[in-house]
């Protein structure tokens, strides 16, 4: 059996990472891996039982301990076997999840977990160092931006469709801090990995980043499709 595809998408908040990840994965059939999920919950976590944001060792304990996991076929999260998957999208969730991504020993543990769960099916796994660092081997790599009053006007959107009151000038100040916040960071900033096609969604409608995704999947696999695991 070949060895399982991982298609790896990177790009700053508000990119559109998650939905063209979902639809690729969703035409591949592979599983869809949201990193970014993975740090909200433990931010989550952390904000339930009372830890500071500041304070690394427990928040490295906490990752270490967190029985993270994904439905197939379904942008299903749960944490410790509890669905936790609209209690992290709050835009209080994503900016404590960005300070404690940048704890080094958080991110060690997540990206144990996130190889585990690529050893043994086909993934289309979206963050901000999957090419960079957790796959740096991967064939298939993308970094998606957009510009960002775009990525804020997106996000505002989003949010205004799940019932959530958004602020625009609020959710670009978040998005400029977490930009600066991951592109600085010391350990895994965000960066595009050199072998990463970019693709800058601004102007792009879904279906023609989804088309641009699949045709480089196309390009770097031998029938495009990969062993769906």
């Amino acid at each position: 059996m070949s060895k399982p595809l991982v298609v790896a998408i990177d790009g700053p908040a508000g990119a559109g990472k998650s939905t063209i990840a979902r639809r690729v994965a969703t035409k591949l059939g592979f599983i869809y891996i949201d990193t970014g999920a993975m740090y909200r919950a433990v931010a989550l976590w952390a904000i339930r039982a009372g830890v500071d944001l500041d304070d690394m060792q427990k928040l490295e304990q906490l990752a270490l301990a967190a029985e993270i996991e994904f439905e197939a076929g379904s942008t299903t999260i749960t944490l410790n076997g509890e669905d936790v998957t609209e209690a992290i999208r709050t835009p209080e969730l994503g900016d404590a999840a960005s300070r404690v991504s940048t704890v080094a020993g958080v991110r060690r543990a997540m990206v144990e977990k996130q190889r585990a769960m690529a050893s043994s099916a086909s993934v289309v796994m979206e963050g901000r160092d999957i090419g960079t660092v957790v796959f740096p081997d991967a064939k298939i790599k993308i970094f998606l931006d957009a510009r960002a009053e775009e990525r804020a006007t997106r996000r505002s959107r989003e949010l205004r469709e799940k019932g959530v009151e958004a602020d625009s000038g609020e959710i670009a100040r978040q998005i400029a801090e977490r930009d600066n916040r991951d592109r600085t960071r010391k350990e895994a900033p965000l960066l595009q990995a050199p072998d990463a096609m970019y693709l800058d969604s601004t102007s792009l409608s879904l279906d023609e980043v989804e088309q641009s995704v699949l045709k480089l999947v196309r390009e770097r696999t031998s029938n495009g499709k990969g062993n769906a695991g």
